[in-house]
């Protein structure tokens, strides 16, 4: 429940509607609350405080009819101005990037302080009443509702700004970052399972994974997908509840990022003959299927949105390699905070230290794979991009430890000096060449240590 609860307001902090829808309504019971303050208020009161509209029906009618209108056609200037941002960006970042956009929540409330201003003034002036007898003015609400449009006013000379800074290309790549360092925060800083070199482990009988006991893969039983679409967010605390009540262990073939087809495994329950109907149901209800995949917890997706601003900037036709390198050292910086994180174990326990789930988890080396991969390949002619990612693999050398993670460094870095060798420029070469030595030092310094 609580995994479904966080998709839902994950999609809802992402969408255009759902923060304007939250301020219209705010509008709306602001604009009963006024007019019920303006009816029990004394006038003389009122006429007394100097900044407190004090005019007719006919002057509050048309100061609230002006301010509605003109907010309206804000509001469409607005998001005129939004589809115009979001359009330049699709064509020339990547149309994946737009989820940042629409989540912006700089975005969603200018659009929401033009609608829900609207909305105030039109449910104000509705209240106006011009006959002798029961002549109401609402004063109060009438004087808000100039304030309202006087902040809206700021708020658009705002909007302007937040809009032309937000399409530069170093602030779109600022962007993806922070979503990238806030994954690597939430997914990397909590032990979620116990070290691979724990007693209570041993080894599957038949090349499988660590942990499961003799007769696992004879004996365990696949849970098939329900439906297609990429794995969005999986709840492993349910499976490990679910686990550790029905008795089971349950290992995970899929993880968050990965894409499955109707039919296709999900996991292998053992023992396989307490899997029934109502247990493979309750197993996909775990799993969040979606269209496309979000940062939530798929590490690689905040990666591949760096990674393919960079590819687009080397393409012939855009050819831009400063916003690659630029890419390339927040892959750096973020990869050098993971090199300091311990990886999380594949394998959770229960209360008991009873194995009981064995879920799939991502590697330094696959993350240093799908940051440098694709640029390496698309950057084969430029110079200053291969030589930009020597520098960063020597800035993550700095801070990785493990054996395994300089031996991923060193084999990235042996396939960038290769790049560098294919270059037509014999000093260009040289360059490349002396940058490959001086991170080979570091990582045989780092090994030694």
């Amino acid at each position: 429940m609580k995994i479904k609860l966080l998709s839902y307001w994950d999609r809802m902090r992402s969408s255009f509607w759902f923060l304007p829808l939250l301020m219209a309504a705010a509008a709306v019971v602001l604009s009963f609350l006024t007019v019920y303050l303006d009816s029990v208020v004394n006038e003389k009161w009122i006429r007394s405080v100097k900044w407190v509209y004090a005019g007719g029906a006919e002057g509050a009618s048309a100061v609230l009819a002006a301010i509605a209108g003109s907010m309206i056609t804000i509001a469409g200037l607005v998001f005129s101005m939004t589809l115009v941002a979001l359009s330049l960006t699709s064509s020339q970042f990547g149309p994946r990037l737009l989820r940042n956009f629409m989540s912006d929540p700089a975005n969603q409330a200018v659009l929401g302080t033009f609608v829900a201003t609207f909305l105030y003034c039109l449910l104000v002036l509705r209240t106006i009443r011009r006959g002798d007898e029961s002549l109401f003015v609402p004063h109060i609400s009438v004087t808000l509702g100039v304030i309202m449009s006087i902040a809206s006013m700021i708020v658009l000379i705002y909007f302007i700004h937040h809009i032309s800074v937000s399409i530069q290309a170093n602030e779109i790549i600022a962007r993806v970052n922070r979503d990238l360092l806030e994954g690597i925060n939430r997914l990397f800083p909590e032990k979620v399972g116990l070290e691979a070199g724990d007693q209570n482990l041993q080894q599957c009988e038949i090349g499988g994974a660590l942990g499961t006991p003799a007769g696992f893969i004879n004996g365990a039983k696949p849970v098939a997908a329900s439906g297609d679409g990429y794995i969005q967010y999986m709840d492993a605390d349910s499976l490990l509840e679910m686990a550790t009540d029905k008795d089971l262990i349950l290992r995970v073939d899929r993880r968050p990022g990965h894409y499955v087809a109707a039919g296709s495994t999900l996991l292998y329950v053992w023992p396989g003959d307490k899997l029934d109907e109502k247990l493979t149901k309750t197993i996909n209800s775990a799993f969040i299927l979606g269209s496309q995949r979000t940062p939530s917890q798929d590490i690689e997706y905040a990666v591949n949105q760096l990674v393919e601003v960079a590819v687009r900037a080397l393409s012939p036709g855009i050819n831009d390699p400063f916003t690659a390198m630029t890419c390339v050292d927040r892959l750096g910086s973020a990869l050098s905070r993971i090199a300091l994180r311990d990886i999380p174990s594949p394998l959770r326990y229960d209360k008991e230290q009873k194995l009981r789930v064995i879920a799939p988890s991502i590697t330094f080396a696959g993350i240093v794979d799908a940051a440098f991969d694709q640029i390496r390949q698309y950057a084969r002619d430029s110079t200053a991009v291969n030589i930009r990612m020597l520098e960063a693999l020597d800035m993550i050398a700095r801070t990785a430890h493990r054996p395994e993670d300089l031996a991923a460094l060193r084999r990235q870095a042996e396939m960038i000096a290769r790049n560098g060798e294919n270059l037509p420029e014999r000093e260009d070469r040289r360059d490349v060449e002396n940058r490959f030595q001086e991170l080979l030092a570091k990582l045989k310094e780092n090994d030694k240590n």
